[in-house]
């Protein structure tokens, strides 16, 4: 549909669980181990090199967002992933994305 492959369209779906865990650093290795893979190659080569349209998969979620939040009462909430560093005098203690 939007993923030329359906190793890309599996890998982002996990790579969304992963997201969506309850892992507290959301990098490759621990997002990667979180859905069952042995290391991060398939989550890099989705975001790096896979080939697929963002922009409709983007469309896609809007439409099925809106379709299933229709009453008044719905919500969606959404959470940064950001987190801070620990540590007052490392190289860019700040929020990190």
């Amino acid at each position: 549909m939007h993923f030329a492959r359906s190793e890309a369209r599996q890998a982002a779906f996990d790579y969304i669980q992963a997201l969506l865990s309850p892992v507290e650093r959301k990098n490759g290795w621990q997002m990667a181990e979180q859905v069952g893979y042995t290391n991060p190659y398939r989550l890099q080569h989705l975001l790096g090199r896979a080939q697929w349209d963002a922009d409709a998969v983007c469309a896609f979620v809007k439409q099925y967002a809106g379709e299933h939040l229709k009453s008044e009462t719905d919500i969606l909430a959404i959470d940064e992933t950001g987190f801070l560093k620990q540590g007052e005098q490392s190289v860019g203690v700040q929020v990190q994305y």
